[in-house]
């Protein structure tokens, strides 16, 4: 129950990604409709339509990774999503820069992982980097710079929380 109720308080903080692609939107769409089923074959199919028309390194590569990602964190397949979370972040960081804000994304996506599996000390201090990129490049006052902010502080209130109860 835990991990759902995280779960829900962290799902917009990053998740939130690009749908450029027709297999993404496809993707992103049953996602919505809780059809994970049909959704997987496709996400996985993305991804290697990404390769081969972009490159292994192309941000919508990380994109169409990251996608999956979700769809396995969404259904408790932590395993499966860790790995396409950080590969995500390696493609977004080398493409893009360690200062961009899509590079925050993808650390604040990792971060929505550990969080939603209870492991407050390894998620933390990713938001808190997510956090300080998009201080730097969007402003303080960015909707996407507030949504982490108030996501990093329900996951530390919930963290807190959590612990008084024990």
């Amino acid at each position: 129950m835990r991990s759902v109720i995280v779960a829900m308080v962290l799902s917009i903080c990053c998740s939130g990604v690009a749908v450029s692609e027709p297999l993404d939107k496809q993707v992103m769409q049953l996602f919505g409709e809780g059809k994970y089923a049909e959704a997987e074959p496709l996400a996985k199919q993305a991804i290697e339509q990404s390769i081969k028309k972009k490159g292994p390194d192309h941000p919508d590569t990380a994109t169409s990774l990251s996608n999956l990602a979700v769809l396995y964190r969404t259904q408790g397949k932590y395993d499966l999503a860790e790995p396409l979370y950080k590969k995500s972040l390696l493609i977004v960081e080398k493409a893009l820069g360690p200062g961009h804000p899509d590079t925050a994304k993808a650390w604040c996506n990792l971060g929505d992982l550990y969080a939603t599996q209870g492991k407050y000390d390894l998620a933390e201090p990713l938001y808190k980097h997510s956090l300080l990129i998009l201080e730097k490049t969007l402003g303080p006052d960015h909707p996407r710079t507030i949504k982490v902010s108030e996501d990093l502080a329900a996951m530390q209130a919930y963290r807190e929380a959590e612990a008084t109860a024990k």
